[in-house]
């Protein structure tokens, strides 16, 4: 099979202009859930879905599944399904996301053209608010699909300003009906740019995920008592925000102990707010998030444990109260052999060297996986920047990537 790297550009650079943003470097995008981009992005992607004679689907939350069922497939037979998410963080890439959209929709092309015959159905899948900036968490659109999340649930979830999900998605005319149910699904295959600098590094063009890492994360509360910072003697003080400096290293040391026994382990403090956050009062209140990720599970666990009792201590040595709770605790999650399998014999077929790693971040196959057999595909991210309007993927590395992608989804189809 041929991939057409410049078909493929074009659809992820005419992407790239639906909420596109002035920036002095790279290209940059903010595609909120059930914005005027987003409107913009999805018709873009069902007329190119409709252009190669792919049937639409859209579900009530949005999601979009384009199917392409040649004479040659069994209608009844489960689908084999790609795909990504169109939306975006703000001031975001051109890549993360769309990327594996389109090379999903450029893989049925390539079987097109090349009179692949599956046995059965292909389906190229946009999933709604996979980065959660709009509403939510993310991941809304694939945690419907697999029953982590009702639709009802999902469609009432608010953004800032109070709309809920489900009159966003009116609003733009892309709620739909029904629901899709990946586990109908045979398998599942996602192709994302990797995020980091392990491809780039081996100059290899395709990384095969073996596991998606665990992720904990925790909301945390540490009160003292505001006062004046400069009539309020240093016994007399109980700061908020010199406790959370001892919690945010305590993290760090304990995070670094686990790494002599887990290179993957990481831990974040990323978000803190204090209050009242002025120059001349001392912190009352401080609210901040770590997050704890790693492919072993009890490497998250030891994390945890040693952050609580790092909060323990604070509170015995200084006058502040603190709490924790836990709202997001996922297990890591391992990657189908078969999957795997198939996406290492194309790279061998389109003589492409591929490379086994791990995930840090967990994408829409995630959930997925919970429900049929799944895998991740990596292409290079120049520098590992992303978020970012500087992310970068070679288009050469697009369409390389994407002919791995096209090769393990024929085989999977033909099986």
């Amino acid at each position: 099979m041929r991939v057409n790297q410049q078909r493929l550009r074009s659809d992820i650079e005419s992407n790239a202009e639906f909420g596109a943003v002035p920036t002095d470097e790279g290209r940059g995008r903010t595609v909120l859930a059930g914005s005027e981009a987003d409107r913009r992005a999805r018709e873009f992607f069902c007329e190119r879905l409709r252009d190669a004679d792919l049937s639409i689907t859209i579900d009530e939350v949005g999601n979009i599944v384009g199917r392409w069922e040649p004479e040659s497939a069994d209608p009844d037979a489960a689908p084999v399904a790609t795909g990504s998410h169109l939306d975006s963080v703000p001031e975001g890439g051109i890549f993360d996301g769309p990327l594996g959209v389109y090379a999903g929709l450029e893989s049925v092309r390539a079987m097109q053209d090349a009179g692949v015959e599956p046995v059965r159905p292909v389906e190229v899948v946009n999933f709604t608010e996979e980065e959660g900036q709009r509403f939510g968490g993310g991941l809304i659109g694939s945690a419907v699909a697999v029953g982590e999340l009702s639709v009802a649930e999902a469609l009432d979830i608010e953004d800032a300003d109070g709309i809920p999900l489900g009159d966003a998605l009116a609003d733009i005319g892309y709620r739909g009906d029904g629901r899709i149910d990946a586990a109908d699904w045979d398998a599942w295959i996602e192709l994302h740019i990797e995020q980091s600098e392990r491809l780039e590094d081996a100059a290899v063009p395709a990384g095969v995920v073996t596991s998606i890492v665990g992720l904990s994360r925790c909301a945390v509360e540490i009160t003292g008592e505001a006062d004046h910072a400069g009539s309020t003697l240093m016994d007399d003080r109980s700061d908020a925000l010199a406790a959370a400096s001892e919690f945010v290293l305590d993290v760090e040391r304990a995070t670094n102990e686990r790494g002599e026994v887990s290179e993957t382990a990481v831990g974040t403090v990323g978000k803190l707010e204090v209050s009242p956050n002025a120059p001349n009062v001392i912190a009352g209140k401080v609210d901040l998030t770590v997050d704890v990720r790693d492919v072993a599970y009890d490497s998250i666990e030891y994390v945890i444990d040693e952050a609580e009792a790092s909060l323990d201590r604070i509170e015995a040595e200084r006058p502040v109260e603190t709490a924790l709770s836990h709202p997001w605790d996922r297990k890591p999650v391992e990657m189908s052999e078969r999957c795997r399998a198939a996406l290492h014999d194309a790279g061998t077929d389109a003589d492409l060297e591929t490379l086994d790693l791990h995930s840090g971040a967990g994408h829409d196959t995630m959930h997925v996986a919970a429900v049929t057999d799944a895998a991740l595909l990596f292409a290079p991210s120049r520098d590992g920047i992303s978020h970012n309007p500087r992310e970068w993927t070679d288009w050469e590395d697009c369409a390389d990537a994407t002919r791995v992608l096209a090769g393990a989804l024929a085989d999977l189809a033909t099986e």
